[in-house]
């Protein structure tokens, strides 16, 4: 399974740097902020997932770089989806809603406070179960929110037409980890399938940049 996984962990990596870099480099309107997203989740998973896979190939501790990249992706995933609603507003040409893009931002910085409380005890990689589910409360609403937005374009544009629903399921197989994961490992599993959702959102910027 380490080998499997850590291949997947890799190759998930390289694209998303990779396609990141090509997204941002296009002419499309969209490319700064599509191409910034892409980069910014790569990023932000890389600070957990590369620990992870020396870990299963090296003799050393890694308890605590597993902890705090936990910490990153938490932090860096909320980005990237606030820039998911930016994208939302301008691929749409929507005037902006300012009790939407309140509820937004609060959400974030909530997510992102909670996240940074020393009650996750990041170090040791062991956050409490209870504060698993409490920063993720308004991780999840937002997620929600932005899922019930897209779902309302989905028929505006062929390239988004899917990323309400992978939205929607990126959270779904998250939620499955967060609550089920502590108490039965092979849950954890479920984060293969929520990066590819990833890859599939990604996927589907990649395809808008070059209209």
């Amino acid at each position: 399974m380490k080998y499997g996984e850590s291949l997947f962990d890799i190759l998930y990596l390289l694209f998303a740097i990779i396609i990141g870099i090509k997204v941002i480099r296009s002419k499309h309107k969209l490319s700064k902020l599509m191409g910034l997203s892409i980069l910014i989740l790569g990023f932000g998973d890389s600070f957990h997932l590369i620990p992870r896979v020396l870990n299963y190939f090296i003799n050393y501790d890694f308890t605590s770089y597993l902890g705090v990249g936990k910490l990153i992706t938490s932090i860096t995933m909320t980005i990237f989806y606030i820039f998911i609603y930016y994208i939302y507003l301008k691929n749409y040409d929507i005037k902006e809603n300012r009790i939407i893009t309140y509820c937004i931002w609060i959400l974030s910085i909530i997510r992102i406070v909670l996240s940074l409380m020393p009650q996750n005890n990041w170090l040791t990689n062991n956050s409490p179960f209870i504060w698993g589910i409490i920063r993720n409360i308004p991780f999840v609403i937002m997620g929600l929110l932005i899922t019930i937005l897209y779902f309302n374009k989905r028929n505006n544009d062929k390239d988004f037409k899917y990323i309400w629903l992978y939205i929607l399921l990126s959270f779904i197989f998250y939620l499955i980890v967060v609550i089920g994961a502590s108490s039965i490992n092979i849950l954890g599993m479920f984060m293969l399938p929520k990066t590819i959702c990833y890859i599939l959102i990604i996927n589907s910027f990649n395809k808008k940049s070059k209209r």
